[in-house]
């Protein structure tokens, strides 16, 4: 019978973790057992909230969850998060879910250069800080995991997302090398690409007309929920994934 806490004793970290798809992840490792680390770039008042919601259920003395403010797409900051990780838990830690991400509602025409450096800066410059740090400091030996956030965008082509798709279309790449780079340390790397899902970062730009369009090509006739995906990162981040290594899972209701 499998545990009711897989992740237990295990740590966590997850990046843009203080609201979004962000937040239902870290949520849901918790429910595993994980202790987390809340990583935010912005809103320390989110981000508490996500670690008082977890810590609930856990000793004043020992909390499960603990808020950290880091630019992953600056390498010293990227390192301190994984130092704060350590003392934090007293532990090396065997889970990063790199979830931030940034994005903007743009034709590759009408995109500044300013706009494709700063999502490219977060999407794609800080999912590769995240993931050298972690190859050099997740636990080794079995139950490494890094969990990378694309976008199913890069199978769908959809117009108006260009330096965003081409952003994730990089993380794919990453992550597929990395998982050959990581040969022999029992650390998988994966990518959760999510089809739209009903957050901020989806709604920002759109009009109500923009978001039905987008409803009518999913089969399953709705947008996706944060809590659809956070589940497919749980079973990614636990042992029965041991076998799933440098795949891209798209969860999308059939979108593509």
């Amino acid at each position: 019978m499998a545990s009711a806490s897989p992740l237990a004793g295990r740590t966590a970290i997850v990046t843009g973790a203080s609201r979004g798809i962000g937040r239902a992840i870290a949520l849901h490792l918790a429910s595993l057992g994980a202790n987390l680390v809340i990583n935010y770039s912005s809103n320390s008042t989110e981000a508490e909230l996500v670690a008082a919601e977890i810590n609930v259920s856990s000793s004043p003395s020992q909390p499960r969850a603990v808020a950290i403010r880091a630019n992953i797409s600056i390498a010293a900051d990227v390192k301190a998060l994984f130092d704060y990780a350590e003392k934090a838990f007293d532990k090396t830690p065997h889970i990063i879910v790199n979830n931030a991400g940034i994005s903007n509602y743009l034709t590759i025409e009408n995109t500044p250069e300013s706009e494709w450096d700063k999502i490219f800066n977060v999407n794609a410059k800080g999912t590769f800080l995240c993931c050298q740090e972690a190859a050099k400091r997740l636990m080794r030996g079995g139950g490494g995991r890094i969990i990378n956030l694309s976008s199913s965008l890069v199978g769908s082509n959809l117009t108006g997302y260009g330096a965003y798709t081409a952003s994730k279309a990089a993380v794919e790449g990453l992550t597929r090398v990395l998982a050959k780079e990581l040969k022999g340390t029992g650390i998988t790397a994966n990518c959760v690409a999510p089809g739209p899902i009903a957050t901020e970062l989806f709604f920002a730009g759109k009009s109500e007309e923009d978001v039905k369009r987008v409803v009518d090509m999913c089969p399953m006739g709705r947008l996706g929920e944060t809590k659809d995906v956070a589940p497919v990162v749980g079973f990614l981040a636990t042992d029965a994934a041991e076998w799933v290594n440098g795949q891209v899972v798209r969860v999308n209701g059939g979108y593509v």
